[in-house]
Parts: C-alpha cells; structure tokens; sequence
C-alpha cells in the first residue's frame, strides 16, 4: 500500500505542472502516422493535419513497406523471443547491418532496441574512469542519460561555441581518452552541429567523435546520409549513433555505426544489446528496403526540402518568430515563450484549426523558452502546408502572438 503522502505529493505535483502549462497530455491516433490522421478526442473522432510526426520522408504508412513487413511476419514471425548472441540473430539483421553500413560509409553496424537503448549502452562500453567525456549542453537526454552509466569524467560545453569545446579539450587533456559528444541535428531547435569545426578540433587534440544523427539519417545530405554528408566531414566522425524511429520507416529501433572492432566491442559489452531483444524483422527487412529506395532516388529527398523551405518562408512572412530564421531543418520551432500560451496554442489548432501540433516547455526546452514544434514531412503536399499557415495566422491573431 501507498502511503497517503506519498500519493498526495504526486497529485500536488501533477496539478502544479497543469497550472503552469507544463503537463503533458496525449492524444489517441486511431490511424496509421500520415500526413492526414485521426484522433479520439472529447469522446468522438476528429480529422487533423499531423504537423508534429518524425516521420520526415512520410514512409510509416508505405504501402510497398506494409506489404514487406507482411511477407517478413510470415516467414520469421512476430519477434526473437531472445537477445543477440543466444539466439536472437536472423540473417536479416546481418543484412541490414551490412546493408546501412555501407550506406553510411563505415566499416560495420550493429543495431539496438532504440536508439535511446544504443547510447544507454556506447559510453560505458568504450569509456572507463581514466577517460573524458566532453558533451554539447543541449545534447538530447538519452546522450545524457549514457554519459551518467558511463564512469568516465565529464565536461560540458556551449553546443556550437567551438571557444568552449577548445577551452573543455584543453582542460581534459589530462585523461587517457577523450570523446566529443554532439547531437548532429538538435531536435529542439533544429540546429545543425558545426561538424567541420568539431572534426577539426577533434583531430588537433586526438579526440574520438560520438555523433547522434537520429534527426538526419536517410534525409539530410543530397544523400541522405545525415550532417557527415551536408557537412562534408564523412569518413572524420568516428562514431554515428541514430535511430531506425523516423525517417527509416518509423517502427522503431536504433543503431552505432563505427570501425569493426569497436562495433565487435559493443556486440560483447553493451548491456541493452547483451540482456534486451533486438529490432524487430520487420524493421530490418523494411530497412533494408529503405535504403535501396533512397539510394535509387532523391525526389522524397528533395520534396522534404522544398516543403521545409516554402514552410519556413510562410511562417516567417507571417509574422511569427522561429529559431534560426536561416534554418533548413524539417523542425520548425515557432518561439512562443510563455508555456501557458504555448499549450492554448497548441489546443486551439487542434480543436478549432484542425491541425495537430504539441506544445513544447520545460523540462523538454529550457524555462521561458515554449514553442510550438512543426515537423515538416515529404508526405506534405503544398495544400497541407496552407492550411498549417492559414491556422497559424488565424490562432496567432486571437492569441495575439502576431498583429
């Protein structure tokens, strides 16, 4: 039995965050992930634009891939019912591993349950007490939650301040090894990590570079190879860490792309691979096809970005305020400020505009700093971004955002 205060506390603490405007609420999605989508909302079910989906190239409802998935369940079932090494490897996850890695420009693969399992697992591995890490501060909270596993020192610095990063390389150069962590894309604010600098910097003090692509990998770069590509630093990243969760189909799961022995090192000392089961078989064989589709055309490529451009030019022109106005990032944080409004933001085009976006606010951003997060997808045609902006408009007036 709970002690009463104990329950109290939780309650005192869930009305506070709902007064604040810090809760966080869910809506049901009674439909595939699309572009257009369903929801169970006041006990009925409304049509809405889905602006907030990672599901940037729009392949988690492909038909091609539903039909792939269906043949893989038929012929390997539902799962492993095991971890790796006893006997939870199909040849279909060394094919895709193969398959990514040479899609990627690394030596070898190896695939986890997420991508927030693969950096619960890489630090700790690789890194012990004699070691350094130095982490970007807005890292996302799974690199967070590695490094704190991981027994090496910590240092930290002001994401793409390279003074800083140089500053922090010199203080821990003391330790035996160093690392460099950074997100390639900062899924808040969609910033792009100044790679060429960071490599640079990694290569004058002997440093390994950790590089999460997880908001990148299969559509950023003419390639779609991630910020290595559109930075022009492939081969120079060391590690690439990123997930099999949004453009790669959606499903799930994530992955470490490193040299052969380091992935060989993982496969024997990473606990979330050792003791969890891996990806599913739908994800690999959807994967594997994935890749091929993006490897043999660009247009989705392509599409993703023309939309990312037209949408961010709208908005601005509208009069609301974003981060980095220069940006070319499917995320599109619209700066609201104030977490209240930031959340009757979101409500009202929801319930009145018929477009789904989230507020987002601390813990999520940092205090003062809420904003409604749009995704921008390949699955977007020009009508669905008209419609986004003309509720933006609509709402931003009433909620007097812009004049």
């Amino acid at each position: 039995m709970f002690k009463n205060d104990f329950l109290t506390n939780i309650n005192e603490e869930l009305e506070n965050l709902k007064a604040n405007g810090l809760y966080k609420g869910e809506y049901e999605i009674i439909t595939s992930q699309s572009a257009n989508i369903e929801i169970f909302h006041q006990n009925s079910k409304k049509k809405v634009l889905n602006f907030c989906a990672n599901n940037y190239l729009g392949l988690a409802n492909n038909q091609n891939l539903i039909e792939i998935a269906k043949k893989t369940l038929d012929e390997y079932g539902l799962g492993t019912a095991s971890v790796r090494f006893i006997c939870g490897t199909f040849d279909l996850h060394k094919k895709f591993e193969k398959k990514l890695a040479e899609f990627l420009g690394y030596e070898d693969v190896i695939t986890f349950s997420s991508c927030f399992s693969a950096n619960g697992g890489v630090f700790a591995s690789l890194l012990d007490e004699h070691d350094a890490i130095i982490s970007a501060d807005l890292n996302h909270a799974s690199l967070i939650d590695g490094i704190r596993l991981c027994k090496a020192h910590r240092y930290f610095y002001k994401y793409n301040d390279m003074l800083d990063l140089e500053k922090k390389l010199q203080e821990a150069q003391h330790h035996k090894n160093l690392m460099i962590v950074t997100d390639g894309v900062f899924s808040m604010d969609g910033d792009i990590a100044k790679l060429n600098q960071i490599c640079d910097l990694a290569e004058k003090y002997n440093a390994i570079l950790l590089v999460d692509d997880s908001h990148a990998t299969g559509f950023i770069g003419e390639n779609g190879r991630g910020t290595p590509e559109l930075c022009k630093v492939e081969g120079r990243v060391d590690i690439l860490v990123s997930t099999l969760g949004k453009a790669i189909g959606g499903a799930g799961g994530g992955f470490i792309a490193s040299k052969k022995n380091v992935i060989d090192k993982l496969r024997n000392k990473a606990r979330p691979y050792l003791f969890s089961n891996n990806i599913l078989p739908i994800v690999a064989s959807v994967g594997i096809e994935i890749i091929d589709m993006i490897s043999q055309s660009k247009y989705l490529i392509k599409k993703l970005a023309e939309n990312t451009l037209y949408f961010r030019k709208k908005i601005i022109e509208a009069g609301f305020t974003i981060h980095d106005p220069d940006g070319v990032h499917p995320v599109v944080p619209v700066m609201l400020g104030d977490a209240v409004l930031a959340s009757k933001f979101a409500k009202m085009m929801i319930e009145e505009e018929g477009v789904y976006v989230i507020a987002f606010s601390f813990p999520v951003v940092p205090k003062n700093s809420a904003r409604i997060r749009v995704q921008i997808s390949a699955s977007h045609e020009r009508e669905h971004l008209e419609t986004a902006i003309k509720a933006f408009i609509k709402v931003g007036k009433k909620l007097n955002v812009i004049s």
